[in-house]
């Protein structure tokens, strides 16, 4: 997994916030979600208003993802497409791409319509969200990638540590995880056992916003990342690994 150069304009870089969700089923004004693009990498987390996340069923409503994006336009007198290419997913995988129609209606306003879908996303970008970008896989034992992914775009960071387990054999594209949960009571907690946190990372304090695991909200952690040659990375702090691949740098 060489470092690759960066394929996304830089009006997509930064952190974006959704500030609105509409549907045929309704609105939505008041999830968590948060969108982190780098150069080529992106990273997701959605934590629905209401759900509680004390309980399996709670936090089985939470979404999260991480991978690369690539933008095109295959048709002229349509907007650019962004697809999003999930690598690791909170929730089991989908039938159909992800993917949305982008039209900036100023430099920190993005509105996103369904290619595959009804629907209409406003996102806006978060202030201090660009000008440095990170993207890292941790390495394994045998100092291989794996596909855990530390992100950080502007004064933001992202750890994602996908699940060891995999999904049942009777999991079908587009189910969700609440339903495969319900199905398989038993292994619940391995299924849910995917951790992303997100939050501000200043002045090597990162102060975890949101996380997939509610526990880790609201807590400061001592955090650095020092790029130690062309390949690597070494982080400390933060219960994260101590050994990264670098996929994209571009920081002090």
């Amino acid at each position: 997994m060489p470092m690759q150069e960066p394929t996304i304009p830089e009006r997509y870089h930064g952190v974006w916030q959704r500030t609105l969700l509409e549907t045929p089923e309704g609105r939505d004004t008041t999830s968590w979600v948060h969108w982190l693009q780098t150069g080529l990498w992106h990273g997701d987390l959605r934590v629905p208003a209401g759900a509680d996340r004390t309980t399996r069923a709670g936090r089985a409503l939470q979404q999260g993802f991480a991978g690369t994006t690539t933008i095109t336009r295959p048709d002229p007198a349509q907007p650019e497409v962004c697809t999003w290419q999930r690598t690791v997913d909170f929730q089991p995988p989908r039938s159909t791409p992800d993917a949305g129609h982008m039209v900036f209606e100023t430099p920190a306003c993005v509105i996103e319509t369904g290619l595959h879908g009804r629907y209409l996303e406003v996102w806006e970008r978060l202030p201090g969200s660009v000008g440095r970008r990170i993207a890292l896989a941790a390495l394994d034992a045998q100092g291989q990638p794996t596909a855990q992914r530390l992100l950080v775009s502007g004064r933001y960071l992202m750890h994602l540590r996908p699940r060891t387990t995999p999904w049942p054999g009777d999991t079908a594209p587009d189910d969700t995880l609440a339903q495969v949960v319900q199905r398989h009571g038993a292994d619940a907690d391995a299924l849910l056992d995917f951790d992303i946190a997100f939050g501000p990372w200043d002045d090597g304090v990162w102060a975890v916003e949101r996380a997939t695991r509610p526990e880790r909200e609201r807590l400061n952690h001592p955090c650095t990342l020092a790029r130690v040659s062309e390949s690597e990375a070494t982080a400390s702090g933060a219960g994260l690994p101590g050994r990264w691949r670098v996929l994209e740098w571009h920081a002090a």
